[in-house]
């Protein structure tokens, strides 16, 4: 997700994106102020899921997503 837009859809501690969202980080910016954290990029590319090794929150390409490589 870039800087300005938001996660796709949220379940629980699971945000599930887009491939338009990428490149995703963590704490994303409409994150409270409590539950900020250093920011980090999330790597959803490759496998489709990643975890913040900060929070925990798992990011996941929705369902039928495709990214597209350079």
């Amino acid at each position: 997700m870039t800087s300005t837009s938001t996660p796709s859809s949220r379940t629980g501690d699971t945000v599930f994106v887009q491939a338009e969202d990428l490149p995703v980080y963590c704490p994303g910016p409409n994150a409270p102020l409590w539950s900020m954290h250093p920011r980090v990029f999330i790597e959803v590319a490759k496998t489709g899921t990643a975890l913040c090794p900060y929070c925990g929150t798992r990011y996941q390409l929705k369902d039928g997503e495709h990214v597209h490589s350079h």
